[in-house]
């Protein structure tokens, strides 16, 4: 018996190491071409979207106007068209072998359908079982619940069926109030102590590794 029946894994810096090679450049440019002349850390950018999430970063630190924030979806969606991040490895497994024992795996991202869907048919030659990302509205994006209340509904499972996997603080607001369990993936966060510190002491559970992560899921 798995011991979770839905896995709901988070994409970015959990399942594929986007941020440093598509995401961050991708914003670095759009920043430029919105404010031009301001730049912005890697480390900030990390910060910013942790602590606030990527569309009020935008508003509160450089006044996106809403407008902005629809040109600046655009245009990473076409950017992504071109640039595909590799997956963490060990991550095939975990989705694998969640689908292979019955499971559901269901993804919750502030990317969109277009790329979870790619990336997931080119690493893992399979589909999850449901997107919940950028492509809804945002009063139904994590820290929303409405993904976790939408899982459960529709496939008729409680809270405790319910696993989230993910390497930021929005993740663990949407779990908190849904009353599902976080497990922290720490291995997208290694070079950022502060975030480090913060969410092993939020989630639930906390693994270094995707290897440690399978291990917990079908093994314990």
């Amino acid at each position: 018996m798995l011991k979770y029946p839905c896995l709901v894994l988070d994409h970015d810096d959990t399942v594929v190491q986007s941020e440093a090679t598509v995401n961050y450049p991708f914003f670095c440019h759009i920043l430029d071409q919105f404010r031009p002349g301001t730049t912005i850390s890697l480390e900030k950018y990390v910060q910013g979207c942790c602590d606030l999430g990527f569309a009020d970063m935008c508003r509160q630190w450089y006044g996106f106007t809403e407008q902005e924030l629809v040109d600046e979806y655009l245009g990473w969606q076409e950017f992504i068209k071109t640039h595909i991040p590799a997956p963490y490895p060990g991550m095939n497994r975990i989705i694998r072998r969640q689908q292979e024992e019955g499971g559901l795996i269901c993804v919750v991202s502030h990317s969109c359908l277009q790329n979870i869907t790619r990336d997931y048919r080119l690493h893992f030659q399979t589909a999850p079982d449901a997107v919940y990302g950028w492509d809804l509205p945002e009063a139904q994006r994590k820290p929303s619940t409405f993904p976790l209340e939408d899982i459960m509904d529709k496939y008729h499972l409680n809270s405790r069926d319910l696993l989230v996997v993910d390497d930021m603080k929005p993740a663990w607001e949407m779990a908190s109030k849904a009353g599902v369990s976080i497990a922290f993936a720490a291995w997208g966060r290694k070079d950022y102590p502060q975030i480090l510190a913060q969410m092993k002491k939020l989630c639930d559970f906390s693994f270094d590794s995707p290897e440690a992560l399978e291990s917990f899921l079908f093994r314990g």
